[in-house]
């Protein structure tokens, strides 16, 4: 299999090229400037993308059979706090990229598209999303140390997945769980769809290490086409 991964030098992203490259598929790895990355392995290519522009998403299409894609403003792997102050001074990017991937694929309606989103846009009672509530916004958003004008930055990401949703190509949204860092890959936890996943704690927690499994899984074997899912331990 053909996987392209938007957003490969970041924390998931750069965690879903190491999984798929251990399953043995081809990557072509995107970034918005991939001048400088020295790369070593195999079965991987380095190519410059600009997410926010439809022509130079579609053009990078060809021979995909997945697009992974971990955009996000800046690179929270290497400056959180200059991506929180770009989604915080855009929430609307989302919209833009999500607009942008759906105008891409128009051309390759085949490719199959996963964006890695947030767990904002999760339901936290039925029909009520986190999202939509400044109380549990600022009870997620306090523990993780983000400033509470971040929450315009998730909203948008809701936004995001709500131009997916109007949309009949093949796309999947994941949400990781509430509490998501660098860990351990221990290929087990559970599978949740519009809501949380939690545990014996009643936290939602994963490692990036295992959203990468899940994602990687999802591209192998589609489930949630033209659907939401979630991981929790």
């Amino acid at each position: 299999m053909h996987i392209g991964v938007i957003g490969a030098t970041g924390g998931i992203g750069s965690r879903v090229v190491t999984e798929a490259l251990g399953r043995g598929h081809r990557v072509t790895a995107f970034s918005r400037d991939v001048t400088g990355i020295e790369e070593g392995r195999e079965n991987i290519t380095w190519k410059n993308v600009d997410v926010l522009d439809a022509a130079s998403v579609a053009a990078v299409l060809p021979g995909l059979d997945v697009l992974i894609s971990g955009f996000q403003p800046g690179n929270a792997a290497r400056d959180l706090a200059d991506t929180v102050e770009r989604s915080i001074a855009d929430p609307g990017v989302h919209v833009t990229a999500a607009r942008a991937l759906l105008k891409a694929l128009e051309s390759h309606p085949r490719t199959r598209l996963i964006v890695i989103g947030g767990a904002g846009s999760l339901e936290i009672e039925p029909g009520l999303v986190m999202a939509d509530s400044e109380e549990h916004l600022h009870a997620t958003l306090d523990p993780l140390g983000l400033p509470r004008e971040y929450a315009a930055a998730v909203r948008g990401a809701r936004d995001g997945l709500n131009v997916l949703r109007t949309s009949n190509r093949l796309w999947t949204y994941f949400s990781p769980a509430k509490d998501i860092a660098p860990g351990e890959r221990t290929g087990r936890f559970r599978i949740g769809g519009d809501q949380p996943v939690l545990d014996a704690d009643g936290l939602s927690r994963i490692s990036m290490e295992d959203a990468a499994v899940a994602l990687v899984d999802e591209a192998e074997l589609p489930r949630f086409v033209q659907r939401r899912f979630t991981v929790g331990y």
